[in-house]
């Protein structure tokens, strides 16, 4: 005889707890994030709605789409938006950044860290470098970054970083974190436009404060994705977020071998920028490559880069030789090519 169904058991304090040290010390921060209890685009939302305001300046940079996206979210809030804007084939010069804040003397910069849509990867830390010498304000959109890229919160200084589990991390995409520094929370707290009592608030998600334990488990964070990226975090830490990161970065190396042993070129011009979540190919002239929808982690272009662009998503538990290979494989076919040399072009980088 079947046992009755129970339902499922809410998250505990101790889990949610450990969730929250789990973040931190993915990111490398002394300060508890805010649990955003939703995708990580709820996340970016929030942040620019919490910034944004009547009489604020802030520069932000566009380098794809989510950027323009941003912008638009920032300019919403009564913000007086200077884009920085540079063609989504390369990633932003830094110095573009740094010309932009003298000319406008912004309160905040704003930026995309790696652009999972054009496969570049902006020079976060020389970004917020250049802010941090102006004492401005800094936002990175970190959700595809997170598990790829060095991301020390603390160590660079950036006060708002939006992160996801569902690109390097290989995690649920229902749930997300916004880290939040003390500069960052008072930036808050002295915006009067600021959300409160909102989906889009997070005054109203602000952690108690450094130590403290909290009182009860907030009501809306969701039990089965709270557990699911307590399992993928944990299993980081198991792996070490270093050789995380390094892995990442082989499979970029191997999927550039695999697709030029094609003769095919890479979408971003600049081999020092590329994003090590994807690998974009140029599709310029080639009709056989203009898929309309994903054939395993290769990927048509989003929007304006549809027929422009194929992705490589070798990301999260995709970020493996087996996962390179299969989808050089995949391009090799729709090219009519014989994949072999492509595939032992791969397993040659993947070896150093």
């Amino acid at each position: 005889m079947s046992q009755p169904y129970k339902g499922f058991v809410p998250l505990t304090r101790s889990e949610y707890e450990t969730l929250t040290h789990l973040l931190s010390r993915l990111l490398s921060t002394e300060h508890a994030p805010v649990i955003i209890p939703g995708e990580a685009i709820l996340g970016i939302e929030a942040v620019a709605a919490g910034i944004s305001a009547p009489g604020r300046t802030i520069v932000n940079v566009v380098t794809g789409p989510y950027g323009s996206l941003f912008g638009r979210w920032l300019e919403r809030g009564g913000a007086t938006v200077i884009e920085v804007k540079v063609p989504f084939d390369e990633v932003v010069p830094a110095e573009e950044v740094a010309a932009a804040i003298e000319r406008y003397k912004p309160s905040a910069v704003s930026f995309v860290q790696a652009e999972v849509v054009t496969g570049g990867s902006n020079p976060a830390e020389e970004i917020i470098k250049i802010a941090r010498a102006h004492k401005l304000i800094t936002v990175s959109d970190s959700v595809s970054a997170v598990g790829g890229e060095a991301l020390p919160v603390d160590e660079w200084g950036v006060d708002f970083v939006a992160i996801g589990a569902q690109k390097a991390l290989a995690g649920p995409n229902g749930i997300s974190a916004v880290s939040v520094s003390p500069r960052g929370w008072k930036f808050l707290e002295s915006n009067a436009y600021a959300p409160r009592n909102s989906i889009l608030s997070l005054l109203d998600l602000k952690p108690s404060g450094k130590g403290t334990a909290p009182v009860r488990v907030p009501p809306n964070i969701p039990t089965l994705e709270a557990r699911a990226l307590i399992s993928a975090l944990t299993a980081i830490e198991s792996e070490g977020l270093e050789q995380v990161i390094k892995r990442h970065e082989r499979a970029a190396a191997s999927a550039i071998a695999g697709i030029q042993a094609l003769g095919l070129e890479p979408w971003q011009k600049d081999n020092k920028t590329y994003s090590t979540l994807t690998t974009t190919v140029r599709i310029s002239g080639e009709e056989k490559l203009h898929i309309d929808h994903p054939i395993g982690i290769v990927a048509p272009g989003d929007g304006e880069l549809f027929g422009q662009l194929l992705r490589i998503n070798h990301f999260g538990a995709n970020a493996s030789l087996s996962g390179v290979e299969e989808a050089v494989a995949t391009i090799a076919a729709l090219l009519n090519q014989d994949h072999e040399q492509a595939v032992q072009a791969v397993r040659l980088v993947w070896g150093k």
